[in-house]
C-alpha cells in the first residue's frame, strides 16, 4: 500500500499568470468585444518618435555634479518646488511642450519675473470691476490693438488705412497654426511653404498638420558661422510662383543670425517679383535688440512696400509670460479700393476658424500685456526690463567670446557676438557637443545650439574652459 501524501488533499491553486490567461480566455467566449482588435492599431497609429530632448532632459536631471551647466534651459522643470505629479511625469509633459524653447534666466540661473508684470498683475488683482467672463472670439480688442500698433507701428499705413485685422491666440504657437490653418483653406497661390534651414522645429509639423508642404532654403554658412544670404536669396527665387516664404524678423530661433535691413530690402524685392507670401514670425520683439522698433524693422518695411502678408506675435519671451499663452495673428491686405472689404471678409472667416479650435483666448496673459501696452508709465518701465534681459544676453556673448579668445581656443569665435537674441550656433561639432556633457557637464543640443540666458557670471568661466579643451582635443 502506498503511503499517505504529504501533500493537501485539495488541488493547488494555478499560479497568477495561468489563472490570468484562463480568465482571458473565458472573457473572450463571453464577450467577443473584448477579444477585438483596437480602432488604432500599430500601423494606423505608430509610436511617435522620442523628442529629441527627451534623454538631454532626464541626462540632466541624473546628472550630481554640482558644476553641470543648462544650456538648453531645460533646469526649471527639474525643480523641488514642482508639485510632484509634474516631476513624476516630466519627459511625457513638459519636454517636448517647452524645455526647446529656452526662456530667459537672470544671473543667478532663476527665472525672471519683469518688474512690470507684477505691477500689472497687482492692478488686474485690486480691480473690482474684473471678473472672469469669455474674452470674445478675436481675444481683447484693447490687447489685440496695442499688438497691432506695436508690431506694425502705430502710424502704419496698414492700421491708418484699416486694412489690418487681428486675432488673439494661445502665443506665437497658435498664431502661426491660426495662420497655417487660414492659408490652407483660402490661399490660392503654391501650397507650399518655404522654411529656414534650419528652423524652429514646430513650424514643421505645424505646416504639414494643416496640408501644406514644406520645403527650405538654406539660412546657415557653417564655413563662416553666418547667414548663407546668397543660398537664401536664390532659393526663394527659384520657389514656385506664389510660394509662402516664413520669415523670422529677428532674433533668429535657432541660429540667432538675421539678414540685416539692406538685405531685407534685397529679399523684398524677389518675393515682389515671384509674387511670394511672406509670413512672419516674430517670437523676439524688443528681446533681441532691447529696441521695439528695429526689431519690427523688416515686418514695417515690407508694409511700406505694400505687400500683403501676415505676422505672427508672441508675448512669452519679452514679457516673461512663458506659460500665459498670449499672442497675437495680424492679418494686412495689401492697398487697394476694396482694401477695407476685403479685410472683413478675412476677420470674418478667421472668426469661424478660432470658434471651432478655441472659442475663446484665455484672458490672464493678454490682460497683463494690455495693461501694460496701454499705459505710458509703464510701457516706458517695460522697455527699461527689455533693456535688461536683452543687455544681460549680450554682455554673455562679449564675455564668452572674449573668455575663449583670451584661452587661445582655436578658431575664430566672432560669430558669438554678431548673432543676436536667445541663442547662439556655436559652430561646435556633434563630437565636441558629447565631449562637453560627458566631461564637463555642460548640456547643449548636439548640434551645438545653445541658450546664451543659460550662462552667467557664476559658470561661464566653466564653460569657456570646457569648450577651450574640447576644441583642442577633439574635432
Amino acid at each position: 500500500m502506498a503511503p499517505p501524501s504529504s501533500s493537501p488533499s485539495h488541488p493547488q491553486p494555478p499560479s497568477s499568470s495561468a489563472s490570468l490567461a484562463r480568465i482571458n480566455n473565458i472573457a473572450s467566449h463571453i464577450s467577443p468585444a473584448m477579444a477585438s482588435t483596437t480602432s488604432f492599431p500599430a500601423d494606423t497609429v505608430p509610436q511617435a518618435p522620442e523628442d529629441p530632448l527627451f534623454g538631454l532632459a532626464r541626462a540632466y536631471r541624473a546628472d550630481n555634479s554640482p558644476i553641470k551647466v543648462d544650456l538648453v534651459c531645460l533646469r526649471d522643470f527639474s525643480s523641488p518646488c514642482l508639485p510632484l505629479f509634474y516631476m513624476k511625469h516630466f519627459c511625457q509633459l513638459i519636454t517636448s511642450a517647452v524645455a526647446g524653447i529656452g526662456a530667459y534666466r537672470d544671473d543667478n540661473a532663476k527665472p525672471w519675473v519683469l518688474p512690470v508684470v507684477k505691477k500689472a498683475d497687482e492692478i488686474l488683482r485690486d480691480n473690482p470691476e474684473l471678473n472672469h467672463e469669455y474674452a470674445p472670439i478675436a481675444g481683447i480688442e484693447s490687447f489685440t490693438s496695442k499688438a497691432a500698433e506695436l508690431m506694425l507701428g502705430a502710424d502704419s499705413p496698414a492700421i491708418q488705412e484699416r486694412r489690418t485685422t487681428s486675432v488673439q491666440t494661445i502665443s506665437g504657437t497658435g498664431a502661426v497654426h491660426l495662420g497655417a490653418l487660414f492659408l490652407s483653406k483660402f490661399y490660392k497661390g503654391s501650397r507650399v511653404v518655404y522654411v529656414s534651414n534650419p528652423t524652429w522645429a514646430n513650424h514643421h509639423q505645424i505646416f504639414n498638420n494643416v496640408g501644406i508642404k514644406v520645403a527650405q532654403y538654406p539660412y546657415w554658412n557653417k564655413e563662416t558661422r553666418g547667414l548663407d544670404f546668397d543660398g537664401m536669396k536664390s532659393t526663394i527665387a527659384a520657389a514656385p510662383e506664389g510660394s509662402i516664404i516664413l520669415l523670422h524678423p529677428c532674433a533668429h530661433n535657432p541660429t540667432g543670425v538675421d539678414p540685416t535691413l539692406d538685405q531685407w530690402k534685397e529679399l523684398a524685392v524677389v518675393i515682389r517679383e515671384k509674387k511670394h507670401f511672406p509670413f512672419f514670425d516674430c517670437a523676439y520683439q524688443g528681446f533681441a535688440s532691447g529696441d521695439l522698433a528695429r526689431d519690427a524693422a523688416a515686418v514695417r518695411y515690407f508694409i511700406q512696400q505694400g505687400f500683403e502678408l501676415v505676422v505672427a506675435q508672441s508675448f512669452a519671451k519679452n514679457f516673461g509670460l512663458y506659460g500665459e499663452r498670449a499672442g497675437c495673428f495680424h492679418v494686412v491686405t495689401a492697398p487697394a479700393a476694396d482694401a477695407a472689404t476685403t479685410i472683413t471678409r478675412i476677420a470674418s472667416q478667421l472668426a469661424i476658424l478660432q470658434r471651432s479650435e478655441i472659442s475663446n483666448p484665455p484672458l490672464y496673459g493678454a490682460r497683463i500685456a494690455s495693461t501694460v501696452l496701454n499705459d505710458p508709465a509703464l510701457f516706458e518701465e517695460w522697455e527699461g526690463n527689455l533693456k535688461t534681459m536683452s543687455g544681460r544676453i549680450i554682455d554673455m556673448r562679449n564675455a564668452l567670446r572674449s573668455k575663449l579668445e583670451e584661452l587661445g581656443t582655436p578658431g575664430t569665435w566672432n560669430h558669438i557676438t554678431d548673432q543676436i537674441g536667445m541663442f547662439s550656433f556655436t559652430g561646435l561639432s556633434e563630437a565636441q557637443v558629447q565631449k562637453l556633457r560627458e566631461e564637463y557637464h555642460i548640456y547643449m543640443t548636439k548640434n551645438g545650439r545653445i541658450s546664451m540666458a543659460g550662462l552667467n557670471t557664476h559658470n561661464i568661466d566653466h564653460v569657456a574652459q570646457a569648450i577651450r579643451k574640447v576644441v583642442g582635443e577633439t574635432q
